[in-house]
């Protein structure tokens, strides 16, 4: 057969691999071939361990590492040195690869937590495993309720867990390293998933277990964190298992945990989920792509811009400095980009840049761009300049290279309709500022030679021009020939739409910076917590309606995501089209305020049926604070109090589209008003601040307030309660309560973190113990080796989310403080002063 234009030999098809269900090995390969798209970016460039089964399940299994002379060469392969040897790893990175592991009894493909590089040095770690493994007596159900409890963890360590049914035993918890993340080793990635695996321990003795030893597992879960060494290896998601039936590593929702009937699931069943609900752990891929070396493609830029940076000092101009700088965006999808730039060096001439494999080529203009065919003008090559630089305005400083003053004369994008290197170039370049119009660029080498030197050209054949004679007797190399595919005609061909541009993002405020943030500068808005979203509301086609188009932050498409929200099409006017505004989609509570948990239920549907039904049980609403683009006109430029004047002249919202208003007052009244509304914090917005597309800027500062909740110690837990090393002395965790309405104390959990060494000690010198618990309600993993103290000590913590109204408070879903961090006694508080922070 040929794979991808691989050839292969497949043999034996009908051999059965798993007799129990009378599974073959066409059948495997055929998995093989439908699960691919979802498997391959899990395990790609990772060196795999490969478990194979040559005569079936029922067979003898072995292990192979490395390869051995039958491997096919094109086979793409990394070495690792160990101790004793040195090994080469396939590394599964296509499809062909794939039939092939197949082909050799490959059921299951093991891989670490880390990927090679492009020159095949290995990268930081990219996620964080956590395999949770029942021991005698435990199953499943127990391996979710403790993937639950280490979400909790996680999520308050930034980090957001995908849970994967192992088609083995137990769980697989992953969750992706990005950012500062990214840059841990793998020995500190274990560390960290050591120390949350003894938390767990310590806290929920009867349940879970973080030491290796069988004896210790009976009627536990073991939270194996080992498997994040850099040496061990993770079933990849998604490989079958050499079982008795053909179970596969199957990512699921936290719905499915719930179901006291979760199950392991088999190929036919992933297939129909992986049809159905596309592949859920999509988002671990997304979530470290940017830590990723480049592409070939992107790596072929550096060298083409040496000339570029040679020529300039980064810390003395703002020009910027393209791949490999810290602001440095991947090229994004779509039509090429130009941009005319006028520049006030010693003498006044115009930049004409094209973008083309990854650089912008550009030409000086002394004249600028002709108008009149009968007229060329000199175009002078110079260095290619780095993308970045098609949005650059500002002063280059006096004395050096290029110094004055750049301003943007006209941009837009440009259909390519001939590209000869150092020889000729025939664009149509299409700007909402100036037009669309045909150019030539031919280089002459002038009077002495100069290869830089070529001429512009308007040509005769412009867009929406109809055919003129002399037009038909131009030689196939005449610029002002039409073009060969595609024939003059009186209406310009209909373009695609625009792409999104990426949104401005906000940066964390540092501490030091908070209380320089006065009104009179800035403006503070609600921090929402939903999906980001560019939204384009685009002129319609002839006889066609209005398409509100929703878009990512990453670049997903989520407008099938979110059909209610076309709802905005009919809140704008026909003049301001094309429209391009920034928000935020959120799913409200019965409350009216953002819950991102609700908002997960529609995440990632697209298929119409899906979405409906989604609908049906969660609605959403368009949040919007900003606009970028109005009548086709990009108004990025004014500062933020002229944009948001625009959004609110061009929307007239109704539900579910909102434009709220900037919270008033300084910073402390906004961080009070976002408390008071349970939400995760403010914006702080500088008023004269331009918008940035893709760029992270301190003119956007994120502050997100902590909640505290004054809370009644009822008892704490020792140290690795329950494990034979508790300490008595030491408290592992207090227990909390807060008085109803009628002062009965009800049980909000529990706080283990924040505090210091001496702290841990302190809190059992100052509880007084006493012989039961002083209420009810206390879960019984939670009550376990606990030490009751009498409720006449008052603390305060700061937490990060209620489970439920802890204002109207139910037997059968009660209220916990969800992440709480210890902050200290309130020893001015006494019992009856507790009550629930609304």
């Amino acid at each position: 057969m040929s794979v991808e234009g691989r050839r292969l030999q497949l043999t034996n098809l009908d051999k059965v691999y798993y007799p129990a269900t009378g599974t073959t090995k066409g059948e495997v390969l055929h998995y093989l071939a439908q699960v691919a798209p979802a498997l391959l970016p899990h395990a790609a460039n990772r060196p795999a361990t490969r478990k194979r089964w040559p005569d079936g399940v029922a067979g003898q299994m072995f292990f192979q590492k490395n390869l051995d002379a039958s491997t096919p060469s094109w086979v793409r392969r990394r070495s690792i040195k160990h101790r004793t040897s040195t090994n080469d790893y396939v590394l599964v990175n296509d499809l062909a690869t794939l039939t092939w592991l197949g082909q050799t009894a490959t059921l299951e493909v093991h891989v670490p937590q880390w990927q090679f590089g492009r020159t095949g040095t290995p990268l930081p770690p990219d996620r964080l495993v956590l395999d949770l493994d029942p021991g005698p007596g435990a199953g499943l159900p127990e391996c979710a309720e403790v993937a639950r409890l280490a979400r909790d963890i996680l999520v308050g360590m930034g980090l957001e867990p995908f849970p994967v049914t192992s088609g083995s035993k137990g769980i697989h918890l992953y969750a992706a390293l990005t950012g500062e993340t990214g840059d841990l080793t793998s020995d500190a990635v274990s560390a960290v998933a050591k120390e949350l695996a003894r938390h767990l321990e310590s806290e929920h003795p009867d349940l879970v277990v973080s030491d290796m030893k069988k004896a210790l597992r009976a009627g536990k879960v073991l939270v194996d964190w080992s498997q994040n060494n850099g040496a061990k290896t993770t079933i990849a998601p998604y490989s079958l298992r050499g079982r008795d039936h053909p179970t596969v590593a199957a990512p699921r929702t936290w719905e499915e945990l719930d179901d006291p009937g979760l199950r392991h699931l088999d190929w036919t069943e992933v297939l129909e989920r992986l049809e159905r609900d596309g592949d859920l752990l999509a988002p671990l891929v997304q979530g470290h792509l940017a830590q990723l070396e480049p592409t070939p493609e992107r790596m072929a830029t550096f060298e083409r811009l040496e000339t570029y940076r040679a020529k300039r000092d980064p810390g003395k101009t703002p020009e910027p400095f393209g791949p490999g700088s810290p602001d440095s965006p991947a090229p994004e999808a779509g039509d090429p980009t130009f941009v005319v730039q006028e520049h006030h060096a010693r003498r006044l001439h115009w930049d004409f840049r094209l973008e083309h494999d990854g650089v912008l080529v550009s030409w000086a203009l002394p004249r600028g761009e002709p108008t009149d065919p009968a007229q060329n003008h000199l175009a002078v090559q110079t260095e290619d300049h780095p993308l970045e630089y098609g949005s650059f305005e500002g002063t280059i400083p006096a004395g050096e290279y290029g110094g004055g003053e750049v301003t943007i004369w006209d941009a837009g994008t440009y259909e390519l309709e001939k590209w000869r290197d150092g020889e000729e170039v025939i664009v149509t370049l299409h700007s909402e500022r100036r037009g669309s119009r045909r150019l030539a660029l031919i280089r002459t080498g002038g009077r002495d030679g100069d290869e830089n030197s070529w001429l512009i050209h308007r040509t005769k054949s412009q867009p929406g021009d109809a055919e003129r004679p002399e037009d038909r007797g131009a030689h196939p190399g005449d610029p002002d020939a039409p073009p060969a595919a595609e024939p003059a005609r009186a209406e310009p061909r209909a373009k695609p739409p625009a792409p999104a541009p990426l949104p401005m993002l906000a940066t964390t405020a540092p501490p030091a910076a908070v209380a320089r943030l006065g009104p009179e500068d800035w403006a503070f808005e609600v921090k929402w917590d939903g999906f980001r979203a560019v939204v384009q509301v685009d002129e319609p086609e002839p006889g066609g309606d209005r398409a509100v188009r929703l878009t990512s932050r990453s670049g997903q498409d989520l407008t099938p995501t979110f059909p209610e929200l076309q709802a905005l099409a009919a809140m704008v006017s026909a003049d301001d089209l094309p429209l391009v505004l920034d928000g935020e989609v959120v799913a409200l509570d019965s409350g009216g305020r953002p819950e991102f948990r609700r908002l997960q239920q529609r995440a990632g549907l697209v298929k119409p049926r899906d979405v409906e039904k989604a609908r049906r049980r969660v609605a959403v609403d368009l949040v919007l604070f900003d606009a970028l683009i109005v009548g086709g006109r990009p108004v990025t430029d004014q500062p933020y109090a002229e944009r948001r004047a625009e959004l609110a002249r061009v929307v007239t919202p109704r539900r579910p589209v909102h434009v709220p208003d900037a919270l008033d007052g300084g910073l402390a009244e906004a961080l009070e008003t976002s408390r008071l509304m349970r939400l995760e914090g403010v914006v702080a917005k500088r008023r004269r601040s331009e918008y940035a597309p893709g760029r992270r800027s301190r003119d956007w500062l994120k502050i997100k307030h902590a909640r505290t909740q004054e809370v009644v110690v009822v008892g704490w837990r020792p140290l690795h309660a329950g494990t034979g090393r508790e300490d008595p002395r030491v408290a592992g965790s207090l227990l909390l309560a807060v008085p109803d309405d009628d002062g009965v104390l009800r049980y909000v959990g529990k706080v283990g973190t924040g505090f210091k060494e001496a702290d841990r000690r302190d809190v059992v010198r100052r509880l007084r113990p006493v012989d039961d618990a002083p209420l009810d309600g206390v879960p019984r993993t939670e009550a376990a080796h606990a030490r009751w103290a009498a409720p006449d000590r008052v603390a305060e913590v700061t937490y990060g989310d209620w489970t439920s109204d802890p204002t109207n408070p139910s037997e059968s879903d009660p209220p916990r403080l969800r992440h709480s961090v210890w902050r200290g006694w309130r020893d001015d508080k006494s019992l009856g002063d507790v009550v629930v922070e609304r």
